[in-house]
């Protein structure tokens, strides 16, 4: 718990699959992927990784030009690289972002988060390929983020941090055997107290119940000696009146 973060310091696609980092199987082939994976970032890309933004869920009309305008607000801006297909050249709605000095890259980083561009609002983190040891893409089963529709959940990022593990106590429950011989002998002893109780409240309710049946006949005979009573009394009443 000492070393615990909502943020990977390193990335392990196990727990990246894992919404505390608990996890000790895969839940999903993706995360069989990425750990079977051997990746290394692109060497063709150049720039400061650590003055570089990831910037992603673009609409897929936005040009480099929009993102010079929107993003040259927070600082001056280096290089911007739109990713495009290489067979179509569209674009696959993520880009990354250099800025000169690491002042507009923090700015950028804490404001543009979440900033509708083209109708999309975007995401923003700090460049990871270069930066994040264990580094898998998503295309290899890695990256974090992802929706549940997809099953493909990830944690440890920005937009999904890890939730803090909840620790609960081993607690041995005495009564099934588990502690100490004393423990044991106690919780028998217990045992056989109550079964004696209901030995015993057996025992009384066999003495009331005669008891209880006499009380209902003797009931019964009072009732039958009221009603006598009152039928001769109806009776000496219509003598009476004749």
């Amino acid at each position: 718990m000492n070393d615990w973060a909502p943020i990977a310091k390193e990335y392990d696609p196990l727990k990246a699959g894992s919404i505390d980092g608990t996890d000790e199987e895969p839940h999903d082939r993706a995360i069989w992927r990425a750990m079977l994976a051997r990746y290394e970032p692109n060497k063709g890309v150049t720039g400061d990784p650590h003055l570089t933004l990831f910037v992603a869920r673009l609409n897929l009309q936005t040009t480099e030009e929009k993102l010079k305008e929107v993003f040259s607000r927070y600082g001056d801006i280096r290089k911007i690289r739109l990713v495009r297909d290489l067979v179509t050249g569209f674009s696959k709605g993520y880009a990354f972002i250099e800025y000169k000095e690491e002042r507009a890259l923090l700015k950028a980083h804490r404001d543009a988060n979440r900033l509708v561009i083209d109708q999309h609002e975007i995401f923003v983190d700090f460049e990871l390929e270069r930066t994040l040891k264990g580094w898998i893409p998503r295309r290899l089963g890695g990256g974090f983020g992802g929706k549940k529709e997809s099953g493909q959940l990830r944690f440890g990022g920005r937009d999904r941090p890890f939730r803090k593990p909840i620790n609960l106590p081993n607690v041995k429950n005495d009564l099934y055997g588990e502690g100490s011989g004393e423990k044991r002998n106690l919780s028998r002893e217990g045992t056989r107290d109550w079964r004696s109780r209901d030995r015993d409240h057996e025992r009384s309710r066999e003495k009331r119940w005669p008891e209880r049946e006499r009380s209902w006949a003797w009931g019964d005979s009072d009732r039958e000696r009221d009603s006598k009573e009152e039928r001769s009394r109806g009776r000496e009443r219509k003598d009476r009146d004749r």
